[in-house]
C-alpha cells in the first residue's frame, strides 16, 4: 500500500514538472507580439517605404514573434500627437519628424538652427555623427520624453518658394509674407533676413497661397511637390537654409517588453533602412526640383556672395536663441561646424 502511495505521489511529482516545463516552454509558440508604428508621411514616399521595409524585416529577422502594422499619412495623428502616444506609451513606434515637436520640448528642433550645414556631404558628417551635438541632444531630449531612438532619416533641405519675385539675395525677401511652422531656428531667421514670418498650420497652405493671404513659404522639393504648392507659386530659390532630419523612435514602455536579441535587430534594421532612404531621398529630391521646373516655376540657386549675406543673418539667430537651446550645446555646435573647414 505504501509502496503504490509513494508511486502515485512520485507520478504526481513527474506530472507537475512537465507541466512546469510545457509552460516554460509556451513562449516559443506563442502568439506574435503586435505593434503599431505611425507617420505622417505620404503613403509610397520614400519614409513610408522604410517604415514599410522596417517592419517587412523585423517581422522575417525575429521569425514572425514581432509583427508591425505601418499607419501612414497622418492616419492615427501629426507629428506632435504620435509623439505624445510614444510618451504615453499608448503607440509603439513611429517615424517622426523631431523638428515639429518644440511645442512638446523646445531643444527638439535644435537641428533647425539655419545653415547649419549646406550640402549632402556636410549633412552626413554633422547630422548623422552618432557622437555630434544633435544626434546627442536628440536622442536626450526624447529619452526624457519616454522615448527610444532607434535611428535617423533624411527629410530634405528646406527651400524659399514665392508668387512675387525671385530670391537671389537677403534684401530680396523684405517684406515677403511667408508661411513657417512652428520652429524658433526659421521663424527668426526669416524676421531677422527681413521676411514678415507667418505661422500657419500645413493643411491651410495650399489655400492661403492660392488666395494671396501668404506670397510664399518654406519646404523642399518633395513636400512642395507632392503637395502641388509649386502650382500656386512662380519662384523657387534652393537657399538650403535648414536641413531636416526624422527620428526612429519607439516607445519606452514598448522598447522593455523586448529580449535583448530581438532590441538588437529592430536596431540594426532601423539603422538599414534608415540608410537606404537617405539614398532614395537624395535621388528623388533632384527629380522633385525639375518637376517643379517643368511646373513652370523659375527655380535658382544662391551664389556664393548671396549665401554668405545668408550665413551672417543665421549666426545672428544663432547667439539670439543661445537662451533656447544652451550656450554649451550652440558652441558645441559651432565647434564641429568650423571643422568641415567653413
Amino acid at each position: 500500500m505504501f509502496k503504490n502511495l509513494k508511486k502515485s505521489k512520485l507520478a504526481a511529482l513527474l506530472g507537475c514538472a512537465a507541466l512546469a516545463m510545457s509552460l516554460q516552454a509556451a513562449p516559443a509558440g506563442a502568439a506574435p507580439m503586435k505593434l503599431r508604428l505611425g507617420h505622417v508621411f505620404a503613403i509610397n514616399s520614400p519614409v513610408d517605404q522604410a517604415s514599410q521595409d522596417f517592419a517587412r524585416l523585423v517581422k522575417e529577422r525575429t521569425q514572425g514573434e514581432v509583427e508591425i502594422t505601418v499607419f501612414p499619412n497622418s492616419q492615427i495623428g501629426g507629428d506632435e500627437s504620435l509623439a505624445r502616444d510614444l510618451s504615453r506609451g499608448s503607440l509603439d513606434l513611429a517615424f517622426i519628424n523631431p523638428g515639429s515637436l518644440s511645442g512638446l520640448d523646445p531643444l527638439l528642433d535644435i537641428h533647425y538652427l539655419p545653415y547649419i550645414v549646406t550640402s549632402f556631404d556636410e549633412a552626413d558628417k554633422i547630422f548623422y555623427n552618432p557622437n555630434g551635438i544633435l544626434q546627442k541632444t536628440l536622442r536626450e531630449t526624447l529619452t526624457k520624453h519616454r522615448m527610444q531612438t532607434l535611428g535617423f532619416f533624411e527629410l530634405e533641405f528646406r527651400a524659399v518658394t514665392n508668387s512675387k519675385h525671385a530670391v537671389e539675395k537677403q534684401a530680396d525677401l523684405r517684406g515677403l509674407k511667408l508661411r513657417v511652422p512652428g520652429s524658433a531656428g526659421i521663424r527668426d531667421f526669416f524676421i531677422a533676413a527681413g521676411a514678415q514670418a507667418v505661422a500657419m498650420p500645413f493643411p491651410e497652405l495650399f489655400t492661403a497661397l492660392q488666395q494671396g493671404t501668404v506670397d510664399g513659404q518654406d519646404n523642399g522639393a518633395s513636400i512642395t511637390h507632392n503637395s502641388r504648392l509649386f502650382e500656386a507659386q512662380k519662384f523657387m530659390t534652393e537657399t538650403n537654409h535648414v536641413y531636416a532630419m526624422g527620428a526612429i523612435a519607439a516607445s519606452q514602455r514598448t522598447w522593455g517588453k523586448f529580449d535583448d536579441a530581438q532590441r538588437k535587430i529592430l536596431q540594426d534594421t532601423a539603422n538599414e533602412v534608415a540608410a537606404n532612404e537617405i539614398a532614395v531621398n537624395r535621388k528623388l529630391n533632384a527629380e522633385y526640383m525639375g518637376k517643379i521646373a517643368a511646373g513652370g516655376v523659375k527655380v535658382s540657386k544662391l551664389s556664393p556672395e548671396a549665401l554668405a549675406e545668408f550665413r551672417k543673418v543665421a549666426d545672428g539667430v544663432w547667439t539670439k536663441l543661445e537662451p533656447v537651446y544652451g550656450k554649451d550645446r550652440v558652441e558645441a555646435l559651432r565647434k564641429e561646424v568650423k571643422a568641415l573647414g567653413r
